[in-house]
This record gives structure tokens, sequence and C-alpha cells, in this order.
């Protein structure tokens, strides 16, 4: 197993630079007179004339708000400092960022263990936070979805009683640590790469995620969205797509939720749930060449009192390929951490 293993129980980092593979400059992207990627050109298009969402993508910091923080580095449950993992920092982006705050450790964000910096490992170069957007929904952190929202997630009391279980054996059942398939937010969240890729038969759109090798495909042909409990419930579900102007805005239900077994419905490491009557909503928008922006609505009347909005934001990551990562055989995460 290439990848390593650290907080003692729950993550697994980005594998080193020398383990991507050999950079292969694309000749198509946007640079500036030095060489140097052009983030801030014009969103490229596809023939149709939509957004091109396509490309290698790393997960980025938004800005904090002034005062308190809208974004991944300004309060509690932050993943640090961090943004684009190998690929980005390979390509040229400028080091900046600001340290990440100290952890309450209370029910929201979870004991000192769980707080920014990944038990005090550094996986990933600091890079420039995105602007603050005031009118876009609050920043999902790492380690808590609800990290920048005011009061928290609106639990139910079965998905506080739940969430309070799974921190108190210190969320030795994470689907990530476990290499089991992982929940949309914490796929956003990885500091692995994920690629987006334009698929003709179905017209689809497909979503390959290094970490866990997770794979999400995005029907585009017009189809509707079968009726929830219809199709057998899957980790990522059923998702369809369509265009809202420059946005692309995926429905997805029928998942597999926390009913369904302990490595299932964790919307991220803390072990906030869902349920299987969630359902997701995803906008997808792309204002720069190198900006992607991931609004996630989840609506689950059993694990929350009403529904609420997330945002991650990511960061283009050209002249790279994704590599494997391939974590089930001979998994010894459980057995080296003495956890059963």
């Amino acid at each position: 197993m290439k990848k390593l293993i650290v907080c003692g129980f729950v993550l697994v980092s980005a594998a080193s630079l020398a383990a991507q593979w050999p950079k292969v400059p694309d000749t198509t992207v946007p640079r500036t007179a030095d060489g140097k990627i052009n983030y801030d050109a014009p969103t490229p298009r596809t023939a149709d004339g939509k957004p091109d969402l396509s490309g290698i993508w790393m997960r980025a910091n938004s800005a904090p708000a002034a005062g308190r923080g809208r974004g991944g580095a300004g309060r509690a449950g932050a993943p640090g400092t961090g943004a684009p993992a190998a690929g980005a920092a390979a390509a040229g982006a400028p080091p900046a960022g600001a340290a990440p705050a100290a952890g309450r450790g209370d029910g929201n964000t979870g004991p000192a263990a769980f707080q920014p910096g990944r038990g005090g490992v550094s996986l990933e170069a600091a890079t420039p936070p995105f602007p603050f957007d005031p009118k876009g929904p609050p920043v999902a952190t790492f380690f808590e979805a609800g990290g920048n929202m005011e009061g928290g997630l609106p639990f139910t009391p079965w998905a506080s009683d739940l969430k309070k279980a799974r921190m108190a054996v210190l969320a030795k059942d994470n689907p990530d640590a476990n290499c089991m398939p992982m929940g949309f937010l914490q796929f956003h969240q990885q500091p692995q790469p994920r690629k987006i890729s334009y698929l003709t038969n179905p017209k689809s759109i497909q979503v390959e995620w290094e970490a866990n090798y997770g794979l999400w495909h995005i029907y585009m042909d017009g189809r509707k969205l079968p009726p929830q409990g219809e199709p057998q419930a899957w980790w990522w579900g059923y998702s369809v797509g369509h265009w809202e102007g420059d946005t692309l805005v995926v429905e997805t239900n029928n998942l597999r939720g926390a009913e369904d077994g302990p490595f299932d419905g964790w919307l991220d490491v803390n072990g906030s749930p869902y349920s299987n009557q969630a359902t997701f909503t995803t906008r997808i928008s792309r204002p720069t060449f190198g900006h992607l922006i991931i609004d996630t609505t989840v609506n689950d009347p059993k694990g929350y009192t009403k529904p609420f909005s997330v945002r991650v934001d990511q960061r283009i990551s050209p002249d790279q390929e994704m590599i494997e990562f391939i974590c089930n055989e001979n998994q010894q995460f459980r057995r080296k951490i003495k956890i059963d």
C-alpha cells in the first residue's frame, strides 16, 4: 500500500511527489509570460458553449471572512493551510495561507486528534486561498462538514446520537481508514486529486477520485432521477445532471446510508451521518480556468432538521496524471492500531 495512515486511525495521506507519473506539460493550458499557469484565465468551454469542467483538480482553501471565518483555514475542524498536493505544487502555485485556528474540542468539531494539521503531519503544499464569497454557503472543513456553520449541522437526535457513538470510538469505522467507499464531502476534500472527464456512451460526466478509487457517474442524457428506493442503493447513489446557465446541477438519490453498515453514511471524518433517505444536490461551476466551486445541499429528514448547504473549492492541477490507489488488498489498519 503506497499511502501512509496518519492521525493513528482515520486518514490516508497523499502519495509523495516521487510517486506520481512523469510530468508532461499540457500545451493547451493558458500560461503567463514566464511560463506559469494562468489560473485567472477565462473559463474554457465545450463545443456547446458550456463551461468545460474536465481536468485534474485538487482541494483548495477558501479565504476566511473578517472576524468569523467561512473558509477552511479560519476555524476549528479545518484541514490546515494546504490546498493542492503533488500536482498543483509542482505546477508552480505560489505558497501562501494562514495557520489554522486551534480546535474547540467540543461536540461539533471533535477532540484534538481530529483537529487541523492531521496529527501534526503536513500533507499538502500551502497555496493562496480563493477569495471569500459572502453570497456563498459555509465552506465544509475536512474533519467537520459544519465546521464553519453557525451552531454546527442541524442534527436530529438520531444523527446526533450516532455521531457521538462514532466519536466515542475515535471514528474507527471511518470508510477512509478502512479502504471503503467514502461519501461525497470526504471525497471532495481528499488531498489526493480527482479527474473530471466527459463520456459519450451514454452521455455522461465521470468523476474519478484517486483516493480509494472512487468513481461517480453523472448521467447527462436527459433521463429523470428514479424514485427513492426503486434502484438498488449504492455508495454514490444514482445521479442525473443538467445545466442551469453556467452551473452544472447534479441530483443524487438512492444512496447507502448509515443504516446499511458501519462504514456507510459518513459526511465527514468526525462521523456526521446521513441516512438512506438522503438526497444530495451538487452545483458545480468554474468561474475561471483554475477555480472549481462545488456547492452541496444535503436533504435528509432522518438525519437533519432542515436541508443545509456547504461549499468546497478546488484548484486545477495540469501537467500531471492520476496514479493507482489500491488499499483494500492486505489492509492492515485495524490490526496495526489495535482498535478491535
